[in-house]
């Protein structure tokens, strides 16, 4: 409780506070601005227009979780060399997410790793600035955050399914249901909390991106993020007061779609007995 109140509930404490204050980080005292910073979020384009950014993301998690679901589902059954993908489905998650920005950022840049399969398949002509055209890099950036995180709902998924009892599946054997009819009846409803914790993740995390494009393209040629947007205000612009609206702001959405969704799917106990 000590860690969590010093780390976690003491800085939002301060976040809020700044927000309602004009401050550079760096004086002594700060100015009172009331609500002005709000106002300044939520009337100027800037501030809020990069919020459709995320849509990209949050379009990309829906894939990242059915890629997820398909693969655990797959892999819960007798599969030969099962471990060995695992381990690969699991791996790029283990990876910094520094690390794994610089790789892409090899395999989008013109000529490089991607440009190369394309033309060693034939497709050279579909080539592409695939991080300097703005109709394409949210599309190549949410691209990449899929390869990144695909494997940590994989392994949410497939330890919940393995959770369930063999003797259910035992059972459908015998009545003849076939891998469709188990998944639809046994393994769907089986799972029904980590696919809902998925979603609320996917939610989260498409409207809080910031290491890979950042790190990718620094905001550039229409990729900037809410959080790319905060961390420049902040950081560059010495507007802390500001940079805390927007971070509260942020933090109001996630909870109020968390609500929303735990409204339409509640939490219910699931028994497959």
């Amino acid at each position: 409780m000590a860690l969590l109140i010093t780390f976690t509930y003491v800085p939002v404490g301060n976040m809020v506070w700044y927000s309602f204050h004009r401050w550079d980080g760096l004086d002594v005292t700060m100015d009172p601005a009331g609500w002005d910073n709000y106002i300044r979020v939520f009337t100027d384009e800037r501030y809020w227009r990069v919020f459709l950014i995320s849509l990209y993301y949050f379009v990309a998690s829906f894939a990242q979780i059915a890629i997820a679901l398909y693969f655990a589902v797959v892999l819960s059954f007798s599969t030969r060399f099962r471990n060995l993908f695992k381990g690969i489905l699991f791996f790029p998650y283990l990876l910094n997410g520094v690390a794994v920005g610089f790789v892409f950022l090899y395999l989008f840049q013109p000529g490089g790793t991607l440009d190369s399969v394309l033309k060693l398949v034939g497709l050279g002509d579909q080539s592409r600035q695939w991080l300097g055209d703005p109709d394409v890099a949210n599309i190549s950036l949410a691209g990449t955050s899929v390869w990144r995180f695909t494997g940590l709902s994989f392994v949410l998924f497939l330890g919940a399914i393995q959770s369930i009892p063999n003797e259910i599946y035992e059972a459908a054997d015998l009545d003849g249901a076939n891998r469709w009819h188990q998944f639809r009846y046994i393994i769907a409803p089986g799972i029904r909390r980590i696919i809902s914790l998925s979603f609320i993740l996917a939610i989260s995390g498409s409207l809080a991106v910031f290491e890979i494009p950042f790190i990718m393209t620094g905001g550039a040629n229409g990729t900037r993020t809410f959080v790319i947007q905060a961390y420049e205000t902040a950081f560059q612009f010495r507007q802390i007061g500001l940079a805390s609206a927007m971070a509260v702001v942020l933090l109001l959405v996630v909870l109020l779609i968390t609500w929303i969704q735990r409204r339409l799917i509640p939490d219910d106990e699931v028994s497959l007995s």
